[in-house]
């Protein structure tokens, strides 16, 4: 096998990698409804598409195709890492306690820092009180969340998590620093 075979197959599965990171940033993007970019990356994919499937069936063996069908998998792996860097996406967070001074701390804290909290008085196991915070805050401050937690030493709450394709009215960012 020359250098220049090689090259081609280490360019080949770069590169197909390259568009399957953007294939599944796509589809996170489509289920979030968020739809400008897709228009973009589909363009970009089909262009790359169209030069991949001419470079492959136009070679001889299967060095092509191999190096076409290991970059398929590597770049959803990589494009399911970055998704998670990007945290795009609102959640529903629903904080379940049986200490009503905690919830009380809690939900205090979350809304000095600009989140709109909501607090109720739920019935748990055989009626006992329990007390429910909910919030609404962008998947990617969920570790603002998490500190706040930290900080009024709640561990491992029961939380209940929902994402949602959609609110109406306010959402704010959080000026509070994560690790």
């Amino acid at each position: 096998m020359t250098k220049e075979v090689i090259f081609s197959l280490i360019g080949l599965f770069l590169i197909t990698s390259f568009t399957n990171i953007l294939a599944t940033l796509k589809s996170i993007l489509i289920s979030k409804k968020i739809m400008n970019p897709v228009y973009f990356l589909v363009f970009i994919d089909a262009m790359i598409f169209a030069m991949v499937v001419n470079k492959v069936t136009s070679s001889e063996g299967m060095h092509f195709t191999v190096a076409y069908a290991l970059g398929k998998p590597v770049g959803v792996f990589i494009g399911s890492k970055i998704e998670e860097r990007l945290a795009l996406g609102i959640l529903e967070v629903d904080l379940f306690l049986k200490n009503k001074d905690k919830m009380i701390e809690i939900a205090e804290k979350l809304r000095a820092v600009g989140y709109t909290v909501n607090n109720f008085l739920a019935r748990g196991n055989n009626g006992d009180a329990r007390y429910k915070v909910e919030v609404v805050i962008k998947r990617n401050e969920f570790k603002v969340f998490q500190t706040i937690l930290n900080e009024c030493g709640v561990t491992n709450p029961t939380l209940k998590i929902k994402n949602l394709s959609k609110v109406d009215g306010k959402i704010t960012t959080t000026s509070i620093q994560t690790n």
